[in-house]
């Protein structure tokens, strides 16, 4: 079952079993994945899918900070709530043994020698990656061993 299809089921489930706070969440995803759809004129397959939720849990990470760092826990704990909801459509994450390995792997294959190479190691471990671990910390650990 697609990722779409399964978002959509899951809808359906909230919607019967009365849980608000889920049907809320799952609902703003698949209006997420919709727009995309409508924006780009494409039917969305598993990897647009995933990456609006990667996209939205990383827009609530940022906001939950914000949300700690602006001392408003209430607020914090609503997006790390909506984070759990939307955390299961991701694939498994990668352990960092694996994402080290991935890393040594795209440098070896792109011949990587400085940091001019950065792009294309990124944009090789990308679609590996997209879902699997934060690019953010994968980015970190490209510049750590090109630049050393």
């Amino acid at each position: 079952m697609s990722l779409k299809n399964q978002l959509l089921d899951d809808i359906k489930q909230a919607m019967r079993a009365g849980d608000k706070s889920r049907l809320s969440t799952l609902r703003m995803a698949s209006a997420a994945v919709k727009q995309r759809e409508v924006d780009e004129r494409i039917d969305a397959d598993d990897a647009v899918v995933l990456a609006v939720i990667e996209k939205m849990i990383k827009q609530r990470r940022e906001s939950a900070e914000q949300y700690r760092a602006g001392n408003r826990p209430d607020l914090a704990e609503t997006e790390e709530a909506e984070i759990a909801l939307l955390a299961p459509y991701l694939p498994e994450p990668l352990s960092p043994s694996e994402i080290h390995e991935l890393i040594d792997q795209a440098i070896a294959a792109t011949n990587a020698d400085g940091m001019q190479a950065m792009g294309q190691v990124m944009g090789r471990l990308k679609p590996q990656l997209q879902g699997r671990a934060d690019m953010r910390e994968v980015s970190g650990l490209v510049r750590a061993r090109l630049a050393g």
